[in-house]
């Protein structure tokens, strides 16, 4: 019976009786995270897209490995010393972490509700190349998937976020698909999904999390019309700016927008032809719209954001108003209300 390689890097199922010692191709180091750029510490090949990042080959051969790495252990606070281990920890921690003020105390926030001004984008000659030749290919490609409609090759991976299963024959269309439909996030070192939130630290663990819903596997993707996705976004700040990072390939200008004041934007971008991303996101700090633009890459966009006032943001969106006691009682009353009516 086949098991899982638990190798970085490589996630095949082996049988532990046939086991060359090269028969693996992993990733001795560790997932590494830095500026947007993604990589291992063994390599020094780097990129911006989680894709990419994935199907890196691995550096280092090697025989599989079945057995599953342990869990990092949590020091036991309840004894003195596991006391003391914890504090020293926090201790160490808390030298990295950035302090900042709230927002109300460091400047007088403007309202929400200003006027937006449409931020001006700067287009990109890689974007401009790309987007030539996706021009060029349209009519060939219409063929080709005429052609290919409803065919599914032997061993087409799924393409739901976190399903690893492959298509192995028409009896895998009645499996049932856990993927997660959400997309991938990392901040400060911890890895998860936008759709259950459940964070981790290692990035084995982060790809083995068992998707939160269920549904079909998706073979193809769909390709009628404009339809609106989730898209893959970070953030990271300098002194005097915020620069968020959309994963989009292939953004149309022309038909993209980032609409904006000092303490909101409105994203809507249109990427690959037949996809649109759109997102609300009311910001921490301030910014100077004035001072603010948006660049357009062939793999990705970012939105250049000017501070109003050179300090560091805790954090990229600002969270929304905790609802008191006796509000939380009236809408539950309320709810109840509707459905006894």
């Amino acid at each position: 019976m086949s098991v899982l390689c638990y190798n970085k890097g490589c996630g095949q199922r082996f049988d532990p009786e046939n086991n060359p010692d090269d028969g693996c191709t992993y990733h001795p180091g560790v997932p590494v995270f830095h500026d947007a750029l993604k990589g291992w510490s063994c390599c020094k090949r780097r990129t911006t897209d989680f894709s990419d990042f994935l199907s890196i080959v691995g550096c280092t051969t090697g025989p599989h490995n079945k057995e599953k790495p342990p869990e990092p252990v949590k020091p036991d606070v309840t004894s003195s010393e596991g006391r003391k281990d914890a504090d020293e920890q926090k201790a160490k921690f808390s030298e990295y972490i950035i302090s900042a003020p709230k927002p109300q105390e460091a400047i007088c926030r403007p309202s929400a509700d200003e006027p937006v001004v449409r931020l001006h984008h700067k287009v990109s000659a890689s974007l401009k190349q790309a987007l030539e030749k996706l021009k060029l290919t349209d009519n060939s490609n219409v063929e080709k998937q005429e052609e290919n409609d409803g065919k599914v090759s032997i061993g087409t991976a799924c393409k739901n976020g976190g399903c690893t299963k492959s298509y192995d024959g028409p009896a895998t269309d009645s499996d049932v698909c856990s993927f997660h439909s959400g997309f991938p996030i990392f901040h400060e070192g911890m890895k998860y999904w936008s759709c259950c939130k459940k964070k981790t630290s290692d990035f084995n663990s982060f790809l083995s999390q068992v998707g939160c819903t269920k549904g079909s596997h998706l073979w193809k993707k769909k390709e009628e019309g404009k339809k609106v996705v989730p898209c893959r976004f970070d953030w990271h700040q300098t002194g005097s700016q915020v620069i968020i990072s959309i994963y989009a390939k292939n953004g149309m200008p022309e038909l993209s927008y980032v609409d904006a004041n000092s303490t909101t934007l409105n994203i809507h971008v249109v990427f690959e032809r037949e996809k649109e991303f759109e997102q609300k996101i009311s910001l921490w700090g301030v910014i100077d719209v004035s001072k603010s633009v948006v660049n357009m890459m062939a793999a990705k966009i970012e939105i250049a954001m000017k501070k109003s006032e050179a300090m560091s943001w805790a954090r990229l969106d600002l969270p929304p108003p905790v609802a008191s006691p006796k509000e939380d009682q009236k809408k539950k009353e309320d709810d109840s209300d509707e459905e006894n009516e």
